[in-house]
């Protein structure tokens, strides 16, 4: 063979493989950390607010895993006025819960999350108590 036939199969080569790949990129599964990223984006400030208030309180809700259960306890439940907790898998949004926090005199609150498969979740606290938000963020491994 000669240079020319060489070169030729370089080419044919080289396409088969970028073909290979853009066949297998496509098949991929990509999705964005949320489906209103921008808009979510942009309130981005009010949520930075209730992380700082959150940060001033001198006791902030924390979260386990007991049994199958996650126990959120956080001694304030009994002023709650609204709430909500996110189960958050960054790896799949199909695997992502929400739950509403309650008004409570207990100050521990219980979540079944014993269907859910095991890896890393982020658990999301939003709540509102005496006319303030909240919003804490913690990682699990279930």
């Amino acid at each position: 063979m000669n240079w020319g036939k060489w070169i030729v199969v370089s080419f044919i080569l080289f396409a088969l493989f970028i073909g290979t790949l853009t066949a297998v990129c496509m098949r991929e599964d990509v999705s964005l950390v949320s489906r209103n990223y921008y808009q979510e984006e942009l309130l981005f400030q009010q949520q930075i607010a209730r992380m700082n208030n959150a940060a001033q309180l001198p006791e902030r809700p924390s979260v386990r895993i007991s049994d199958g259960q996650l126990e959120v306890a956080y001694s304030d439940f009994s002023n709650l006025e609204k709430g909500s907790l996110t189960l958050f898998r960054p790896s799949d949004e199909k695997l992502d819960r929400r739950f509403d926090l309650r008004t409570v005199s207990d100050h521990i609150q219980r979540f079944d999350v014993s269907q859910l498969p095991a890896g890393l979740y982020k658990v999301k606290l939003l709540w509102s108590s005496r006319g303030k938000e909240y919003y804490t963020e913690n990682n699990i491994y279930l």
